[in-house]
């Protein structure tokens, strides 16, 4: 089981957690959403759970939960810019249908 960062989203959660001041490195997870019944969840995280499971890449750590893991496994989580917009995208392997909006996705 691994969750990958790209060089760009590696750089962008170290910047951060350098402005930001604390945190331990950056959460993934999932809930139940949309119209193809999941979406992702991102944040930066201040602690590790007992039921967490880390990985580190290019010194971050990814911090996601053991239910969520299943559904993401093999992700690789990218950082774009395009213009004067910016997001962290995902490529999961496991995904089987993506809503037209891009919100949420199915396994």
């Amino acid at each position: 089981m691994a969750i990958s960062l790209t060089s760009s989203a590696a750089t962008r959660v170290r910047s951060y957690l350098e402005k930001r001041g604390s945190g331990v490195g950056l959460r993934l997870g999932v809930r139940k959403s949309g119209c193809n019944g999941w979406a992702y969840t991102i944040d930066y995280a201040d602690a590790v759970q007992p039921s967490d499971v880390v990985f580190d890449q290019a010194g971050v750590k990814v911090i996601v939960d053991t239910e969520s893991l299943d559904l993401i496994d093999g992700t690789e989580v990218d950082f774009v810019k395009d213009g004067l917009n910016e997001a962290f995208k995902f490529r999961n392997p496991n995904v089987k249908g993506e809503c037209g909006c891009g919100e949420s996705f199915s396994v």
